[in-house]
């Protein structure tokens, strides 16, 4: 079986079990702050193991992406560790239970129509105590005992250790089936079947109470069945994964071959585009925090596994078509992004790239260092700064380091790593089960009902009062400071998502005032959130909800505009303009796309005349609420990386226009007024920002713009406003002239003070050396004052340093024979620079660099000193 009917042939069972079969939930949770990536099929049910809310079904079956980071130093090592993969999984909540779990796991893996599997090569484990499960096996499956295994809290309960260990909560025994290849190779662990039916209270013993509803959670490896399925001895030899080392081996100009010495790191490249593809395409951008991190260290990761198979030009991004072919059946809107996606992995190699190539001098001096003191090891300290500073992976300066039989200090840079990871917010909780107020509240009053499409005032009950991250039954403290929530049975108050921000106003009742300043969305509950102005407010009250019905009519406008500058987008740029995100506010909108480079002033405009001209038509907004499916049949566009519920809101305009939307919008489009674009930047690699104005907003910024036309036509003596590009071009002219004329004395100045500074500067083997302060200079003049140390016949090293508007301006200079001789001013600059807090370089000859801290100036002057004296000391003896 392929790998795509693997998938397919597992979902079909357990529906034909009564199970409900659900999409993969999204890489990145939106609403699980728990977790940097979705890594397992359970956390998308988290709510219905917990048994908060309202429970659709009792049988789930899904086929879940997902991405786990801990195991990155065994991918393509070993023959089963993935950053991406995709998990099998079974689920019920307080339904089926272990009988049913084990044996209809038994009947898909070695039945004739399923999986088919010689039951001889499998074997199982259960957990110590669970005589339960080991029964099952025994007496119905029919599995003799001495291939059942019992295994202990650590290998066969979940999470591991937790009776004795923790954490307290829900928790449960496991059963893991094996498979025995015929090649009598390493047992392959298939399937893991995990029993939650205790919840943890405290330390042992007759700490696991028996939870009144017992559930069943599953987990298989899909790429790992497959293996197995195909007989292949890695999960990179099943049909998809081959195809990818295989793409990737051409891709660097080499054969793929699972035992070639270059195998492992066509794995590792072909494991690390798979997850930096999909994780772009849902809108997560290579960057510096959280998820944004791990996909650009996986994305640099597999360039430089690239860079050390001698392909030193970009690759990378060539492999998206083949990433596209093997996902495209389980996740075929993958086609839709695929060009966006390369542009995105494109751009980054080249910067990565050029990373690669300006640590290289650094490395260099390192290994010059090293030798020096006849050390063998390069300090932990160094190889850290080398990588979190210069971008410098640690695997590059590992393997660099190994060509001149050296070694890193491992154990140091690791420690300094795991203090840079906890300092900067890598660290993640390790729960998916917290539970806090709002989910005991889900409990008692399920969802909170919306009633803003329709209203912006209604009569509400409050069900839930949230003060100091408690559930309080009353509120009566006025005017204190810390913001409280208050959870109501219905609203008119929109819940921040989809872009939209939370409304604004007041929940009243007889002498009781409450200021709402935000709504935020928790799944189903709505979070009013605000102070207490007036009076005493308690669970069980009746309020009158009145929401700021002018903000809510400039963000109706804004959300709209949205929607027409996504059309005029793919009208002007074409179908790869892709929404990236939005933030919609009163009467501004700030739209995020996907495009490789700047638009054009003309496509500005047109993009602009567009939206107008759609505005202008008063095409009619309407609403409808239909099956994800069926949406996407009728041409919805949807965000990629967004969760869509079963039941979806299609917002149409006109005939041009149809996406999956929950925000508020107009009843037509004429009710925006006017759209006025006012930026246009960049805000990821291949993302753009665009920020509009509508409505009021949009008719105030002409009025601004016309003022400062008025404004500059007085002040330049322009009567008229069309005449006031040339009166600019005049001044400029003007301007122009008198810096020539002030470059004349400038000059002369500056070459007095130049002899002034080589006449007292100290000379070292022959070479003077002018490490000087510049009063009252700016860059120009540090490159003047370069020329012309540079002019005579001595040879010179010189770093020169001047405060410009409160921050530092460096320039170092050595004369063109020092070069040769190792004297570097790129050197230089870098290490003066670290001094006053910057950095900087240029080339060999001449460098540039800037500083934060003027205080330091006289540390960057002595620091360059130092490097000077130093290099040409050792020039001299060479």
């Amino acid at each position: 079986m392929k790998t795509d009917e693997i998938r397919e042939a597992y979902l079909s069972f357990f529906e034909s079990k009564g199970c409900v079969r659900r999409p993969s939930d999204v890489l990145v949770p939106r609403e699980d702050p728990t977790v940097l990536f979705t890594p397992a099929g359970m956390n998308q049910f988290k709510n219905e193991f917990l048994g908060v809310g309202k429970l659709e079904f009792t049988r789930a079956t899904t086929c879940q992406k997902c991405i786990r980071t801990g195991d990155i130093g065994n991918v393509g090592i070993t023959a089963y560790h993935h950053t991406f993969f995709e998990m099998l999984g079974n689920f019920s909540f307080g339904d089926y239970f272990k009988k049913e779990a084990i044996h209809w796991a038994w009947e898909l893996l070695t039945g004739k129509q399923w999986f088919g599997l010689d039951p001889e090569r499998l074997t199982v484990t259960v957990y110590l105590d669970d005589d339960e499960a080991f029964g099952i096996w025994e007496k119905e499956i029919g599995l003799p005992a001495d291939r059942i295994r019992r295994d202990d809290e650590y290998e066969n309960f979940w999470p591991a250790g937790a009776p004795t260990e923790g954490p307290d909560g829900v928790c449960g025994p496991c059963s893991e089936i094996y498979y025995h290849p015929p090649s009598g190779g390493k047992e392959v662990e298939i399937w893991n079947l995990v029993f939650t039916q205790f919840n943890r209270v405290g330390n042992p013993p007759d700490n696991l109470r028996p939870l009144p509803k017992k559930n069943i959670d599953t987990g298989m490896g899909l790429e790992r069945i497959a293996s197995v399925m195909q007989g292949v001895e890695s999960n990179f030899e099943i049909d998809t994964l081959k195809s990818l080392c295989m793409a990737a081996g051409d891709s660097v100009g080499l054969k793929y071959s699972f035992d070639a010495p270059h195998g492992r790191p066509l794995r590792r490249v072909a494991d690390h585009v798979r997850a930096v593809a999909m994780c772009i395409h849902e809108g997560v951008q290579p960057g510096n925090t959280k998820q944004s991190y791990v996909v650009r260290q996986l994305l640099r990761r597999a360039v430089l596994e690239g860079y050390l198979l001698g392909k030193q030009q970009p690759f990378l991004h060539s492999l998206v078509p083949a990433v596209v072919d093997v996902m495209r059946t389980p996740y075929p809107d993958v086609a839709e992004s695929a060009e966006s996606v390369a542009n995105v992995i494109r751009e980054e190699e080249d910067h990565f790239l050029g990373i690669v190539e300006r640590g290289l001098s650094k490395f260099d001096r390192l290994v010059e260092n090293c030798r020096k003191d006849g050390a063998s090891v390069i300090p932990g300290e160094a190889a850290f700064e080398l990588h979190t500073q210069d971008g410098f992976l640690v695997e590059l300066t590992e393997t660099m380091a190994a060509r001149y039989n050296l070694k890193i200090d491992r154990e140091r840079f690791t420690a300094l790593m795991k203090q840079h990871e906890q300092l900067s917010g890598r660290v993640t909780a390790d729960s998916v089960m917290a539970e806090g107020p709002l989910d005991a509240l889900r409990k008692t009053a399920g969802g909170t009902e919306f009633l803003g499409y329709e209203a912006t005032q209604s009569s509400a009950k409050v069900v839930g009062i949230i003060a100091e991250k408690q559930l309080v039954e009353s509120l009566e403290e006025v005017g204190h400071a810390d913001a409280v929530g208050i959870v109501l049975d219905r609203t008119p108050f929109y819940g921040e998502a989809g872009g939209q921000v939370g409304d604004i106003g007041s929940l009243t009742a007889e002498g009781v005032l409450f200021e709402v300043v935000d709504t935020q969305r928790d799944g189903e509950l709505l979070l009013h959130i605000g102070h207490l102005k007036q009076g005493t407010l308690q669970v069980g009250d009746t309020v009158d909800a009145t929401v700021k019905g002018g903000r809510r009519a400039g963000i109706r406008r804004a959300h709209s505009a949205t929607h027409l500058l996504h059309h005029a987008l793919r009208q002007t740029l074409g179908p790869n303009a892709m929404q990236r995100g939005s933030k919609v506010e009163d009467d501004v909108l700030r739209f995020d796309f996907a495009h490789k480079g700047p638009m054009t002033p003309e496509e500005i405009r047109e993009v602009e005349d567009e939206i107008n001209a759609r505005i202008a038509e008063g095409a009619v907004v309407s609403t409808a609420l239909m099956g994800i499916k069926e949406a996407r049949e009728a041409g919805a566009m949807a965000l990629f990386g967004e969760k869509y519920p079963d039941k979806v809101r299609v917002v149409s305009m006109g005939e041009f226009s149809k996406e999956l939307c929950g925000g508020t919008h107009l009843s037509n489009t004429g009710q925006v007024g006017l759209c006025r674009i006012v930026s246009e930047e960049p805000v990821a690699k291949g993302v753009r920002r665009i920020v509009a104005y509508t409505g009021h907003r949009a008719i105030e910024s002409v009025r601004e713009a016309e003022g400062l036309l008025k404004e500059l036509s007085q002040v330049l003596k322009t009567p008229q406003p069309q005449d006031l590009p040339r009166r600019a071009m005049q001044l400029q002219d003007e301007v122009k002239q008198l810096r020539q004329e002030l470059a004349k004395y400038t000059r002369a100045s500056v070459a007095d003070q130049a002899a002034a500074f080589l006449q007292e500067a100290d000379e070292i083997e022959g070479v003077k050396v002018v490490c000087r302060r510049v009063e009252g200079g700016d860059r120009d003049i540090l490159r003047e004052y370069a020329d012309q140390l540079r002019s005579g016949k001595q040879d010179v090293c010189l770093l020169l340093a001047t405060e410009v508007e409160g921050k530092v301006a460096l320039i170092a200079a050595v004369s063109k024979d020092l070069t040769k001789k190792g004297v570097k001013a790129g050197d230089c600059v870098r290490e003066a620079a670290k001094a006053v807090g910057g950095g900087g370089g240029g080339r060999p000859d001449l460098a540039e660099a800037g500083g934060k801290d003027p205080s330091k100036i006289d540390d960057a002057l002595a620091a360059a000193s130092s490097f000077y004296s130093e290099k040409l000391a050792a020039a001299a003896q060479a």
